[in-house]
């Protein structure tokens, strides 16, 4: 093939990504001779698109797909959408508005159709989108949350649920979204400082000219009160116990009652009772059996309850109540205040607390085998630092309100019959027989009506890591072959915004239902956020369009640049420059490679590159042994910097300079051979993370058969390395760094040889790779002495290295040079040392980390007592 002379990513990326999607290279069947490396994909909203945490998440998944690829495992990455019931029936109704047509106007099945249509035209444009990022998803395998057969096992799970006695339907306080109209589980609001205000409204005791002041954030709630409360320890209003108050604006008298729920320190230390619009209110209204009046609609306006500012929304209501108050002399005073107030996770509308009957499941003892899971790395997170949270939400869990007010999704399996009761089944032919045989009569289908409500999205994704390989196991009972097979899963990519909304409930249900694990390690990424350390939204502009970056910069260009600074757990600050940087290490990789595709070659060895040779082997397979240790302990950002130091640094900067034949002259065959052979194991351990340009290399370094792809190669084996030939070389690398600098600094030309002394005691370090230094140092002559006249000196490690100089040498300036050295040297060994003093860091840290720093703090003595030796000299 002829290499070109720049490499196109957009060609590449089309036609590699084709090329595996034709030989079916992503496919993954049951096979008893392998090892399965499971991942199921989170799945996305039908309603979404690509944006920056997908790619981060997506990028990481195919990292560890396609390792495990190549390390000979039966990788298997199961993609699919999920049918987000909120999200998605706010897009469909939005559309119909937009056609003039009303939801409630052409009802359920008619409204379900346009839903349908709706996901079969948008619904799979992420999946589409994630195969430009590359990722090696079995597509043949994607699964959608409402497919008929995953349908299936949602309801009968419910129904087995309910028969279990965990399933229950009762009125409860609920978050209700006013946007969407729908009841919210606790993990789906999210809370955020609010600036508001505190008001302090007079309310009128009855038959009296006295007046009790109450603050409140919520003046539009007061005509829901039916109570003032007061500690009972508050000797200021004990005389009011037992006596009524008058409700601002509509005079309905309420009662004075005690409770030590009050706090005497906040606002005037009197509280207004609203059982249906505040969840402690509601507690206690239950104590003191106190009427409960809602003033809201469904929508968050004020429905006739309310008996002023009817149809008003909330918060135009509460304007225009402050004004009425004000009006009437009874707003007091109002201050600045700030709280954190619970938004709808989906829509961002403000929670409003309500009294609703919603279906319920039990979660106090089905949660305690996720939770021992967990705090017993049965099931591990990474990083580990999110096991309290977990811990703390299991402790705490409520009872998980699983219906919603919708009409996309699963629906309810639950049929109400004429005399107001109901049952639970998975079908209304079912349904009809188990109420007949319950009640003794003779109803029809006709008589039968299911529950309107569908079942929160988080019901069906629960079963996800189960149902995407045997969606029919919840029915028999027994595994198919894929689910023997495949699960658990080895490893979950995911957010820690949704750990207790999917990943703990996913550990739930494993347990639940066949009493396993559903994955053995979870990868907790961080969240991609801007260089301000804004969180990246459509509504602050701040995120750049992932298909743009791939557009501009590759897509390993993009992989790479989200994965530079993106430890687990932590959030990543992105920054375009990053991406940018990978675009240019897709391009050194490919200079490099035509560096090497141009030299002429002739036969034979050349001895003087064999230490060349013989130290990037060592060095490359120390540095797989560093990215393998990376990757166990998904270290992945880790793993690729240690990969890109080892190609830029290493390979392009050191070993290709060290080999590189003078202009025009040829290479030997050996050493060529044995460095397309390195590109080789580079391009292989490079590939999970830039699938595109190794893929293109691959087929440029060889000829090669239909399925000779680098996806499926082997990862490369380890083998032993030594230490001693690779930190040899590293100080001969400093020696000419060292060199170099003087050059600048001196104005002397590169071109211009010179002669080297170094007092040492090992001058055989030196002369192992004497011709590296006449090449890369433009040395012409090596000797070992332990002073020269005249000369600049240098410290290398504990050497001291000369450099004879024609004319007559600055000491003063050299005394400034080595003080300089002195002051950095005593710095560096300090905070070694400050490292080694730290018990924890000593106790904790793996052996080889601490053994690195002990060998950091000798090498740095060594070197402030030779630079000390080398300025007594100068004196």
């Amino acid at each position: 093939m002829t290499l070109s002379t720049k490499y196109n990513p957009s060609e590449a990326e089309s036609k590699w990504y084709q090329y595996w999607m034709e030989h079916n290279m992503f496919q993954s069947t049951v096979d008893s001779t392998k090892e399965p490396y499971t991942i199921v994909i989170p799945p996305p909203n039908v309603t979404g698109v690509l944006h920056m945490g997908h790619m981060l998440n997506n990028t990481i998944q195919d990292v560890l797909i396609r390792k495990a690829r190549m390390e000979g495992k039966n990788a298997c990455w199961v993609p699919g959408t999920d049918h987000a019931s909120i999200a998605t029936e706010a897009k469909v109704v939005a559309m119909l508005k937009e056609k003039g047509i009303d939801k409630k106007s052409i009802g359920r099945e008619a409204f379900l159709k346009y839903a349908w249509e709706w996901r079969e035209r948008y619904g799979g444009i992420i999946l589409e989108q994630l195969k430009k990022l590359g990722a090696s998803c079995d597509w043949s395998r994607t699964r959608f949350t409402m497919d008929e057969d995953l349908s299936d096992a949602v309801i009968t799970v419910f129904v087995d649920l309910y028969r279990k006695g965990k399933i229950y339907r009762g009125i409860r306080m609920v978050n209700w979204d006013p946007q969407g109209k729908t009841a919210l589980s606790d993990d789906e609001v999210i809370f955020k400082e609010v600036k508001s205000k505190l008001y302090h409204i007079r309310y009128q005791i009855e038959s009296s000219n006295e007046f009790i002041t109450i603050a409140t954030t919520r003046p539009e709630t007061i005509m829901a009160d039916v109570a003032i409360c007061i500690h009972p320890e508050d000797r200021r209003y004990a005389h009011l116990k037992g006596k009524k108050a008058l409700i601002p604006l509509i005079n309905r008298p309420i009662t004075i009652i005690e409770d030590d729920y009050v706090d005497m320190e906040f606002g005037t230390g009197c509280l207004k009772i609203t059982p249906a619009h505040d969840i402690n209110d509601y507690e206690i209204g239950l104590r003191h059996k106190l009427e409960v009046i809602d003033i809201l609609n469904d929508d968050g306006s004020l429905n006739e309850k309310a008996r002023i500012l009817v149809g008003e929304d909330r918060f135009v209501a509460r304007k225009k109540i402050v004004k009425l108050l004000k009006e009437a002399g009874q707003l007091e005073k109002e201050d600045d205040y700030t709280s954190n107030v619970g938004h709808s996770e989906r829509t961002d509308a403000i929670i409003e607390p309500r009294l609703s009957l919603q279906w319920f499941l039990k979660m106090k003892d089905i949660t305690q085998p996720a939770l021992k899971a967990v705090m017993e790395d049965t099931v591990k997170l990474v990083p580990s630092k999110f096991k309290n949270m977990y811990s703390s939400w299991m402790e705490n869990v409520r009872d998980w309100c699983i219906s919603r007010q919708l009409w996309w999704g699963h629906r309810i399996p639950a049929y109400y019959l004429p005399n107001s009761e109901y049952v639970v089944a998975k079908t209304k032919d079912e349904a009809v027989a188990l109420a007949n045989r319950k009640y003794g009569t003779d109803y029809s289908k006709d008589d039968l009506v299911q529950d309107e409500d569908v079942l929160d999205t988080w019901f069906s994704s629960w079963l996800w890591p189960i149902s995407v390989f045997d969606p029919g196991f919840f029915q028999t009972g027994e595994k198919n072959e894929d689910l023997k097979y495949y699960y658990p899963t080895n490893d979950l990519v995911t957010a820690p915004e949704i750990l207790f909304f999917w990943v703990a409930r996913m550990i739930i249900a494993g347990y639940e239902y066949t009493g396993e694990k559903p994955f053995q390690n979870v990868y907790l990424t961080g969240i991609v956020r801007d260089k301000l350390g804004r969180k990246m939204s459509k509504s602050l502009g701040n995120s750049p369009d992932p298909l743009e970056l791939i557009k501009v910069y590759g897509a390993d260009g993009v992989r790479t640049g989200m994965l530079f600074s993106s430890p687990a757990g932590n959030d990543l600050p992105f920054d375009e420059k990053l991406v940018e940087q990978g675009r240019n290490f897709c391009n050194k990789i490919w200079n490099a490679f035509r560096l090497i595709k141009g030299w002429k070659v002739v036969p034979g060895e050349d001895q003087e590159n064999q230490a060349a040779v013989t130290w990037f082997e060592n060095r490359f397979y120390q540095a797989l042994e560093e990215i393998e240790d990376h990757f166990t302990k998904f270290r992945i950002s880790d793993a690729l910097i240690t990969t890109y130091k080892l190609v830029w640094d290493d390979f392009c900067s050191w070993y290709l300079e060290m080999i590189k034949p003078d202009y025009q002259a040829p290479i030997d065959q050996y050493t060529l051979d044995k460095t397309i052979r390195f590109f080789e194991n580079l391009m292989k351990i490079l590939h999970p993370f830039m699938p595109f340009i190794t893929e293109e290399l691959w087929h440029q370094i060889d000829e090669r058969k239909p399925n000779d792809v680098i996806m499926l190669s082997s990862w490369p084996s380890r083998a032993t390395y030594e230490k001693g030939i690779i930190e040899d070389a590293s100080q001969v690398f400093e020696l000419v760094s060292q060199i170099r600098n003087i050059r600048a600094s001196k104005g002397i030309s590169p071109k211009e040889s010179l002669p080297l002394t170094i007092n040492t005691a090992n001058p055989s370090l030196y002369t192992n790779f004497k011709g590296l230094l006449k090449k890369l140092a433009n040395i012409h002559e090596l000797d070992f002495k332990k002073q020269v006249d005249n000369a600049v000196s240098f410290v290398v490690k504990s050497d001291e290295c000369f450099i004879a100089l024609e004319g007559q040498v600055d000491v003063a300036q050299e005394r400034e040079n080595l003080e300089k050295d002195i002051v950095y040297t005593e710095g560096f060994l300090k905070s070694v040392l400050k490292k080694l003093g730290n018990e924890r860091f000593v106790s904790n840290a793996p052996a080889d980390v601490v053994e690195r720093e002990k060998k950091k703090m000798n090498d740095a003595e060594a070197k402030l007592k030779a630079l000390k030796e080398s300025l007594s000299k100068l004196s």
